[in-house]
């Protein structure tokens, strides 16, 4: 089955980059999220990316037509009955997208795969109440979505070869990216590294051995990382962080993966890194460092 159409479900940080990438190969992209007001957001965020982009000179004017033009802002749930696939980036919260995956069954082709972005939680889990669970897989992408070339193919107990197939050969033909394979497990293999890494950046912080400038300084330059993991963090969202640590904290029990108090303080204040403009470090809208 060849995939010319994709819902992706979230305007947010994610889903905003997976319909740039997606948009940037061609393929028509309906996006939707909860609100009006959260769509705007989003497609005002996305506007202001890719003119940065021009800046740089990593894009043209035409080519940001083209992928605007690629790009199309729907509120009617019927309207992602022409997707050949459906990608959910919402906020990672098991019940929020569990009820997202039960509402979308009725609302899409009976042919159409049903992919989630979550980074921890469990695929089989969120396809409980569905009856065609067959068709739900995890397309994990990397932020920054069209940047990093890894996507990991998360598969649940239910999916099928089928399913699993034209997956793989829409992510490594149509977006030109490299692929593995997952078998669920919290956090998957990036995820759960990643989000390690990240938690000892936050106890060496708060511990007063070095200043976060110093911390991500220290890995990105010794270990060629393209951010450090303070950093890296910000632009994750330090709420998702902290989803995701607390979930791989709850599910596999070990303590490296309980998540700094620092981390849970810095949410509390909502300062959540890039999408609010502060977190360790201080962004402007367009994504970059002040």
């Amino acid at each position: 089955m060849d995939i010319n159409k994709v819902g992706v479900i979230g305007a947010g940080t994610m889903g905003r980059g997976i319909s740039e990438l997606l948009a940037a190969k061609g393929i028509d992209v309906f996006l939707m999220d909860k609100s009006p007001e959260k769509l705007n957001d989003g497609l005002r965020l996305l506007d202001a990316s890719l003119n940065k982009q021009i800046e740089r000179w990593a894009l043209t004017h035409q080519e940001k037509k083209q992928i605007t033009a690629k790009i199309i802002p729907i509120s009617d749930v019927q309207m992602l009955l022409e997707c050949d696939m459906i990608i959910e980036a919402v906020s990672e919260q098991l019940d929020v997208k569990k009820q997202l995956f039960c509402n979308l069954e009725n609302s899409i082709r009976p042919d159409a795969i049903l992919a989630s972005n979550t980074a921890t939680l469990s695929l089989t889990e969120l396809a409980e109440a569905m009856e065609h669970k067959e068709r739900v897989i995890g397309l994990h992408f990397l932020f920054p979505a069209g940047q990093v070339r890894l996507v990991e193919i998360v598969r649940g107990l239910k999916t099928s070869d089928l399913t699993f197939q034209i997956t793989k050969q829409f992510v490594e033909q149509t977006l030109d990216k490299a692929s593995i394979q997952v078998y669920e497990s919290p956090g998957y293999v990036t995820t759960r590294i990643i989000c390690t890494l990240i938690n000892e950046a936050l106890h060496t912080l708060s511990e007063g051995v070095a200043k976060a400038t110093d911390i991500d300084e220290a890995i990105r330059i010794g270990y060629g990382f393209h951010y450090g993991p303070l950093e890296m963090a910000d632009r994750f969202g330090l709420d998702s962080v902290l989803a995701s640590m607390e979930t791989l904290f709850h599910e596999l029990g070990d303590i490296k993966y309980r998540p700094n108090v620092l981390l849970k303080k810095m949410v509390r204040a909502r300062q959540l890194g890039l999408k609010t403009g502060k977190g360790f470090f201080h962004y402007n809208e367009g994504g970059d460092r002040i």
